[in-house]
């Protein structure tokens, strides 16, 4: 036993080593993904009757497996939506899991949830949804999507007449694919507002219109989007809070991406109606720094969430007698076993201020403005669209769709970026384009124009 608790410390001192190096690093090796039999071939058996030990598996992991990774917070990673987390945020990660708190009930957990929900009162006041608002965290923006709404559809069959209809749900074509995907959980329809733009008030109001009577009865959520992952579009959220309310429908926005924007005072405007909506889905993991996974639903009237999501058994009455009385995260939303998510968060926002989350928040839009303005002044590239929060959308003139399949994997290949290309709607058909998504304040002009030049 004594030799296990040695080997024990050794490897608790190479895993802190580790962690060290990885969280002061600020641009990590571009790794690359291998195929499964070339992995199998550097790393062999390593779940084996007797082990392989804790430095070989270790050794392995660093020198082989993790190369075949791709770091989300590498400042040239401009692809998807990336992240860039802060050191404090992932050291309080590895907090939070040697912690080894149970994150679904106050009697557990309340020390921990009590630091969730400090996080989560900033976050609610980004929103400005009145007195009373309240969210939750959660593993990402499709578990937010989908608790917001199984709540939607609770509250609509609440009426009896809508118990045995299949329910109706209306988004645009830009919304996140995580929508389509949560309708079939909760198999609702999905109707779609043709446009790939913002979705308008006016447009809204024309598919809604077009309805006929049996689909109108079953209609009763409408998913705007704060911040298209394409393209950072922003639907007329003011426009549709105000069809939704003479409707009687469920508003809900998906602002995952977009949602950490709602720091910046530079374009906070653009969110105006957000504050009428009856959920919102905001990750912090995407724009907010925070490490995987770290998803949040927020609520205009949390009751409604609970009357959705909170679970009986015999096993559970003890949580929620009166000696254990407390905000129960589990109770809104869709798991019950869950880990502290939103600590990171809370820890990163105690030790760094909101203020230099404002700040960090307004260098993602500050990077792509200046991107739009160097792709202008570029002859060989030009704007799809003006940037949008922190997206940019671009042409390479004179290339097709191979051409920037090959521009990604040469880049990405040779360790120097990871950008992909996207497909963006002209009139009927789709253009593949590039795009750029910034995130982590540790870009560099420098960076842009780099990548720029790999185009020529």
């Amino acid at each position: 036993m004594h030799n296990i608790d040695i080997e024990l410390v050794e490897m608790t001192l190479d895993v802190m080593k580790y962690a060290i190096g990885r969280i002061t690093a600020t641009s990590p090796e571009l790794g690359r993904p291998k195929k499964e039999e070339e992995l199998r071939k550097l790393v062999g058996e390593t779940v084996t009757d007797k082990g392989i030990g804790g430095e070989r598996a270790f050794e392995l992991f660093k020198d082989v497996l993790v190369k075949a990774t791709v770091p989300i917070d590498h400042p040239r990673h401009l692809a998807f939506v990336p992240a860039a987390p802060t050191r404090a945020a992932i050291m309080f990660d590895l907090v939070t899991s040697a912690s080894s708190i149970h994150g679904a009930y106050w009697m557990e957990g309340a020390g921990g949830i009590f630091c969730e929900n400090e996080a989560m009162k900033w976050l609610v006041s980004l929103t400005q949804l009145p007195e009373g608002a309240f969210g939750v965290f959660t593993s990402g923006g499709t578990a937010a999507n989908l608790s917001a709404l199984v709540t939607a559809r609770e509250q609509w069959r609440k009426h009896s007449e809508n118990l045995n209809e299949k329910g109706l749900i209306i988004t645009s074509i830009g919304a996140h694919s995580s929508i389509k995907t949560m309708a079939k959980v909760i198999d609702v329809d999905l109707l779609l507002v043709e446009t790939e733009d913002l979705m308008s008030k006016s447009a809204l109001q024309e598919k809604i219109d077009g309805l006929n009577p049996h689909q109108r009865k079953r209609l009763f959520a409408v998913v705007a989007t704060g911040g298209t992952t394409n393209a950072g579009i922003i639907d007329d959220l003011s426009g549709i809070a105000q069809i939704c309310e003479k409707e009687k429908l469920w508003f809900h926005v998906d602002a995952a991406y977009g949602g950490g924007a709602l720091a910046a005072d530079s374009v906070r405007h653009l969110f105006n109606g957000i504050e009428r909506a009856d959920s919102i889905t905001i990750d912090p993991h995407k724009w907010l720094f925070s490490p995987y996974d770290c998803g949040a639903v927020i609520y205009k009237n949390p009751e409604q969430a609970k009357d959705a999501h909170a679970q009986e058994g015999s096993y559970l009455d003890i949580f929620k007698d009166e000696g254990a009385q407390g905000f129960n995260p589990s109770d809104y939303q869709i798991q019950l076993t869950r880990r502290l998510r939103g600590m990171p968060l809370w820890f990163s926002l105690a030790m760094h201020g909101t203020d230099k989350y404002k700040w960090a928040v307004e260098q993602g839009i500050d990077l792509a403005n200046l991107a739009g303005r160097i792709i202008t002044e570029n002859s060989l590239v030009e704007l799809v669209r003006k940037p949008s929060l922190s997206c940019v959308l671009f042409r390479r003139i004179g290339w097709f769709p191979e051409d920037y399949r090959n521009w990604t994997y040469k880049n990405h290949r040779e360790g120097f970026a990871l950008v992909t290309p996207t497909k963006w709607k002209q009139g009927s058909s789709y253009e593949t384009v590039a795009r750029f998504c910034f995130i982590n304040p540790d870009t560099t002009e420098q960076d842009i124009r780099a990548i720029l030049e790999s185009m020529e």
